[in-house]
């Protein structure tokens, strides 16, 4: 179910788990806690930056959810999408510690990662892995000609960017799968772009999970799944959302709307007609209304060029002080840019 939230059979996309684990709750007491299901907030920064895991226990979680067993926390801050190094600087290193609280435990000294940046790098709101391959750490051709320049506490560091099958006609999860037989990663993490439920999380919010990826699902384009069964290492996964489908933007304005109006015309006829009407009716009703003009677009803030750039370095740099903890942002920066 990557890519849509499921409460009943309204599916709207999302690749959020905070987002699906959120509709659940809704209309809840807030002491109620999804089967299966264990979910941990905390606030930092003065509430600037906001951190929330979700753990998927078992089965029941598993169906409830409709994700995979396993971890998926997120971090929220409206700093990502803004100009602000200081507060960059906090988000990668709790991004850090969240990464480096998912890799596995060394079976060797350094661990061997290998980065995968999915995504299209000719479409800007895709391009997030591709720019993040670019700007890790890469340090295996060293270890493999000249090992006495890696210091303690930096790993073996190889980085790929696959392009999409749309460009290259190969299945992404085959390259992968060839890269990692030679490569021979202890694990893999892949960075990619996701689509998110509400407009408010777009370049706001990065998603961690240990559970894998299936490259392109928040948009509609699922590809073969990269997880620790199919390519056979563990797989971390590390998401931005930055694009929202056009149906449910639509169908969120009409649902203000429709409250707006409500309040306008209640204990009228029209009040008992919009009154009935689902959140599921609300959504069914907009795509059937757009459906084929635009009901497959997607939107994306205009400033995305922009954020990217700053997306792209703060997930880059994450990666790099989780993989290789005996070195700074200062130390990482020097060799990167």
């Amino acid at each position: 179910m990557d890519g849509y939230e499921k409460v009943g059979n309204f599916s709207p996309r999302t690749d959020l788990a905070i987002e699906i684990s959120n509709a659940l709750k809704l209309d809840r007491d807030d002491s109620y806690e999804i089967p299966g299901v264990e979910v941990k907030q905390k606030a930092l920064e003065e509430g600037a930056l906001a951190v929330t895991k979700v753990r998927i226990l078992n089965t029941e979680g598993e169906k409830n959810m409709g994700k995979p067993i396993g971890d998926y926390i997120t971090i929220e801050s409206n700093g990502l999408k803004q100009n602000n190094p200081e507060l960059h600087e906090k988000i990668i290193s709790v991004l850090a510690e969240a990464i480096k609280s998912l890799l596995p435990e060394k079976k060797q000294d350094p661990l061997n990662i290998l980065v995968i940046g999915l995504g299209n790098r000719f479409a800007t709101p895709d391009t997030l892995g591709p720019k993040v391959a670019n700007q890790v750490f890469v340090t295996r051709h060293m270890a493999l000609k000249e090992p006495e320049l890696l210091d303690e506490g930096v790993c073996y560091l190889s980085s790929f960017a696959p392009s999409v099958m749309g460009l290259t006609g190969i299945e992404t999860a085959e390259v992968i799968r060839g890269v990692a037989d030679n490569v021979k990663p202890d694990c893999i993490i892949a960075i990619d772009a996701l689509a998110a439920r509400s407009a408010t999380r777009i370049n706001t919010t990065i998603q961690i999970t240990n559970t894998g990826i299936s490259p392109g699902a928040g948009v509609g384009n699922k590809r073969k799944e990269l997880n620790e069964a199919t390519i056979g290492c563990k797989v971390i996964a590390v998401g931005v959302p930055t694009v929202v489908d056009t149906v449910t933007l639509v169908s969120d304005a009409l649902n203000d709307l429709i409250s707006h109006m409500l309040k306008q015309a209640e204990h009228s006829p029209f009040y008992d007609v919009l009154k009935d009407l689902t959140a599921e009716e609300h959504y069914q009703l907009i795509k059937e209304s757009i459906y084929p003009e635009i009901s497959d677009l997607f939107v994306t803030p205009k400033e995305i060029d922009e954020v990217m750039e700053y997306l792209s370095s703060i997930v880059a740099n994450g990666i790099n002080l989780a993989v290789h903890p005996g070195m700074t942002l200062k130390d990482i920066n020097k060799y990167t840019y």
